[in-house]
């Protein structure tokens, strides 16, 4: 039995993902991904790549998430998923590819800057 193994990042997020053929049990952190992610729509997130092929019941993921939110998390999660079926068949990308899941989301939080309030906004200015 293969295991077919990925990256995936969002945000400050890095999930490691190790794809297997099984019944399509999902373990991120050795829990239920449900009991990880109890929002629904995080739960959607991370098996789109699978709802995209149609292979819900054909693989099982173990993922090992680190860093970020739970919405960075959730992404980085789709990413690493979609990146291990790629290897798992080459095939899959032109499925994957137009929906979006293997592109690498590269919007971070843009760093403070010395002098100001924040990344952008300034400290009130006063004339006199």
């Amino acid at each position: 039995m293969d295991v077919f193994n990925a990256l995936g990042r969002r945000k400050a997020a890095v999930a490691r993902v190790y794809l297997s053929e099984g019944k399509g049990n999902i373990t991120v952190n050795n829990r239920k991904m449900e009991e990880y992610f109890p929002i629904m729509q995080y739960q959607y997130i991370v098996k789109q790549p699978f709802l995209t092929l149609d292979k819900m019941d054909c693989y099982d993921v173990k993922a090992n998430i680190d860093g970020g939110g739970v919405r960075g998390q959730a992404e980085a999660l789709r990413l690493g998923i979609s990146r291990a079926l790629l290897k798992v068949d080459p095939e899959y990308r032109a499925s994957l590819k137009p929906c979006g899941f293997l592109s690498r989301d590269s919007r971070v939080v843009e760093r403070k800057k010395p002098g100001q309030k924040k990344a952008r906004k300034r400290f009130q200015f006063s004339k006199r």
